[in-house]
Protein backbone atom coordinates (compact mmCIF):
# COMPACT_ATOMS: atom_id res chain seq x y z
CA UNK A 1 0.00 0.00 0.00
CA UNK A 2 1.44 3.34 -1.02
CA UNK A 3 1.09 6.31 1.31
CA UNK A 4 0.07 9.70 -0.01
CA UNK A 5 2.44 11.44 2.42
CA UNK A 6 5.80 12.67 1.15
CA UNK A 7 8.01 14.26 3.84
CA UNK A 8 9.81 17.45 2.83
CA UNK A 9 13.57 18.14 3.00
CA UNK A 10 15.27 16.13 5.78
CA UNK A 11 12.11 14.72 7.38
CA UNK A 12 11.26 11.02 7.81
CA UNK A 13 7.87 9.35 8.35
CA UNK A 14 8.08 6.47 10.85
CA UNK A 15 5.45 3.92 11.86
CA UNK A 16 6.09 3.04 15.53
CA UNK A 17 6.37 -0.65 16.42
CA UNK A 18 3.78 -1.75 18.98
CA UNK A 19 4.96 -1.76 22.61
CA UNK A 20 5.63 -5.07 24.32
CA UNK A 21 2.67 -6.50 26.23
CA UNK A 22 4.62 -9.17 28.08
CA UNK A 23 8.08 -9.32 29.67
CA UNK A 24 10.68 -11.94 28.78
CA UNK A 25 9.82 -13.81 32.01
CA UNK A 26 6.11 -13.96 31.08
CA UNK A 27 4.65 -11.15 33.18
CA UNK A 28 1.96 -9.07 31.49
CA UNK A 29 2.53 -5.31 31.42
CA UNK A 30 -0.57 -3.22 32.25
CA UNK A 31 -1.49 -0.35 29.92
CA UNK A 32 -0.63 2.22 32.58
CA UNK A 33 2.96 0.94 32.86
CA UNK A 34 3.74 0.67 29.14
CA UNK A 35 6.39 3.01 27.81
CA UNK A 36 6.12 4.94 24.59
CA UNK A 37 7.75 2.94 21.77
CA UNK A 38 11.22 4.06 20.69
CA UNK A 39 11.52 1.79 17.68
CA UNK A 40 9.79 2.00 14.34
CA UNK A 41 9.88 1.31 10.61
CA UNK A 42 10.62 4.07 8.08
CA UNK A 43 7.63 4.46 5.76
CA UNK A 44 8.65 7.53 3.72
CA UNK A 45 11.77 9.70 3.36
CA UNK A 46 12.22 13.27 2.15
CA UNK A 47 14.75 14.28 -0.51
CA UNK A 48 17.17 15.89 1.94
CA UNK A 49 18.73 19.32 1.58
CA UNK A 50 21.80 20.54 -0.26
CA UNK A 51 23.74 20.34 3.03
CA UNK A 52 22.19 17.09 4.30
CA UNK A 53 22.06 13.84 2.31
CA UNK A 54 19.54 11.29 3.61
CA UNK A 55 21.04 8.10 5.03
CA UNK A 56 17.89 6.17 6.03
CA UNK A 57 15.66 4.52 3.47
CA UNK A 58 12.14 3.12 3.37
CA UNK A 59 11.91 -0.18 5.24
CA UNK A 60 14.72 0.54 7.73
CA UNK A 61 14.00 -0.23 11.39
CA UNK A 62 15.20 2.71 13.48
CA UNK A 63 15.64 3.75 17.11
CA UNK A 64 14.64 7.29 18.10
CA UNK A 65 14.23 9.38 21.24
CA UNK A 66 11.23 8.95 23.53
CA UNK A 67 9.89 12.43 22.72
CA UNK A 68 11.15 12.68 19.11
CA UNK A 69 8.98 13.81 16.25
CA UNK A 70 5.39 14.90 15.89
CA UNK A 71 2.59 12.36 16.16
CA UNK A 72 0.00 12.16 13.40
CA UNK A 73 -2.84 9.84 12.52
CA UNK A 74 -3.46 8.99 8.86
CA UNK A 75 -5.98 6.41 7.58
CA UNK A 76 -6.44 5.09 11.12
CA UNK A 77 -2.74 4.40 11.72
CA UNK A 78 -0.34 6.26 14.00
CA UNK A 79 2.85 7.74 12.56
CA UNK A 80 5.67 10.03 13.65
CA UNK A 81 7.22 12.62 11.40
CA UNK A 82 10.68 13.73 12.49
CA UNK A 83 13.97 15.13 11.25
CA UNK A 84 16.52 12.50 10.35
CA UNK A 85 18.79 13.98 13.05
CA UNK A 86 16.34 12.72 15.72
CA UNK A 87 17.04 9.10 14.70
CA UNK A 88 19.73 7.48 16.84
CA UNK A 89 20.41 4.23 14.96
CA UNK A 90 19.34 1.89 12.19
CA UNK A 91 18.86 -1.70 13.36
Amino acid sequence: MALNIKPLSDRVLVEPVAAETQTASGLFIPDTAKEKPQKGVVVAVGNGTKDHEMTVKVGDTVLYGKYAGTELKFDGKDYLIMKEDEIFAVI
